[in-house]
């Protein structure tokens, strides 16, 4: 019998990984489930952006299946301290439309999931350099809901100014670059 199943057992391919399985009750790998659902595009404008971690969240069920049809809002989130645990506040998840009867509250704090250095770390540079826990992205890695955050120090409008001109005087050295590539 033993003989019989490692004869049976063989590779298959799936989505260009290689998954073991025996006949019919193979796994199969799916990349459906890693996708981005939304991203705070107005961080990198508002915030000079310095370390980046990647942190899971304590969710609902509900609020899970709000996030598989990307009904979250993630603009006006913002990290704190409680307790030595680190919240986001702010992310709002709109309640799950199928299903009324179990709603969660969309604007209630959720707790991020990250290691007790990494925390302790992130609260030093809290305490210490005054800057704010920011949300980046949000988004699904096998199949499990995580969140990109940063330590980020507020821009001034002169520093969104400066930022501005100088990726615009990037953006000309690059043009009179590929111009000069083209005639010669």
């Amino acid at each position: 019998m033993v003989q019989q199943l490692t004869d049976l057992k063989f590779n298959i391919r799936c989505n260009d990984k290689k998954v073991e399985g025996f006949g019919r009750y193979s796994l199969s790998v799916s990349q459906s489930n890693d996708r981005v659902i939304a991203t705070n595009r107005q961080a990198k404008r508002n915030y000079e952006l310095f370390d980046s971690w990647e942190a899971g969240l304590v969710l609902s069920g509900s609020e899970v299946k709000s996030l598989r049809e990307s009904k979250v809002q993630i603009t006006e989130a913002f990290g704190r301290e409680e307790d030595n645990e680190l919240w986001i506040i702010g992310l709002h998840i709109s309640p799950y439309r199928n299903n009324p009867n179990f709603t969660h509250e969309p604007d209630r704090p959720k707790k991020l999931l990250l290691h007790r250095k990494e925390i302790e770390r992130i609260l030093n540079r809290l305490n210490r350099d005054g800057l704010t826990l920011v949300p980046l992205s949000l988004y699904f890695s096998n199949g499990k809901a995580k969140i990109k955050v940063a330590l980020g120090r507020g821009k001034s409008d002169y520093d969104k100014r400066q930022s501005i001109a100088k990726r615009d005087a990037d953006r000309e050295t690059e043009k009179a670059l590929s111009r000069k590539q083209r005639e010669v």
